[in-house]
């Protein structure tokens, strides 16, 4: 699998000023049939540990402050 460590970008995108993580939320993580998702310990905020992406949006839609937005590339429109 591929790292996102070194992407400048990544099909998931967390606003980290809406994101909850530091508060106890993990619905994203719960959601990624992937687990493509995983929570920054350090800053307390969601990002995306693999780009592996299927774009099938739980994490978007079931993100409870809608901190989380998945940028779905122009073909797959």
């Amino acid at each position: 699998m591929t790292m996102t460590l070194n992407r400048v970008s990544v099909p998931v995108i967390v606003d980290e000023g809406k994101c909850i993580a530091d508060k106890g939320c993990t619905v994203c993580v719960d959601v990624c049939p992937l687990d493509l998702l995983a929570i920054d310990l350090l800053k307390g905020k969601a990002y995306m540990k693999y780009d592996e992406c299927w774009y099938c949006l739980p994490c978007e839609t079931d993100c409870p402050t809608q901190a989380i937005r998945v940028d779905i590339p122009y073909l797959l429109r």
